[in-house]
């Protein structure tokens, strides 16, 4: 993972890119636990080899997941950071999240990139 501070107005933004195979929830979390975030708004763009992606069932008040075993390209994904009961940074579970199933042709997974606002 590559990252950058790109603006202290108002608060960090930091533009993180992510490698081609790594698990984007995890490396988001260890980028804030590294830098002490425990609070943070996460915009990402970008696509992914595979992903699982649910919706929230509000009769049984869970996620029913749905996976998707092919390259996607996400067109938004927005969530937040908070601090947990252990005092690291937890994802909450990114909302407003859209995909595209578009292929493409002799290229392998790019790497995606997100903006978080600490």
């Amino acid at each position: 993972m590559k990252s950058k501070l790109v603006s202290e107005d108002g608060g960090r933004t930091f533009v993180l890119i992510l490698d081609q195979g790594e698990e984007a929830f995890a490396a988001v979390t260890a980028f804030a636990n590294e830098r002490t975030i425990t609070a943070a708004s996460v915009v990402a763009i970008g696509a992914f080899e595979s992903a699982k992606v649910g919706w929230f069932d509000l009769a049984a008040r869970r996620y029913s997941p749905i996976s998707v075993d092919e390259q996607c390209e996400v067109l938004s994904l927005l969530g937040d950071i908070a601090q947990g009961d252990d005092g690291k940074a937890s994802p909450a579970s990114p909302r407003g999240t859209r995909t595209s199933r578009r292929q493409r042709a002799g290229r392998s997974s790019s790497g995606r990139e997100s903006s978080a606002h600490a």
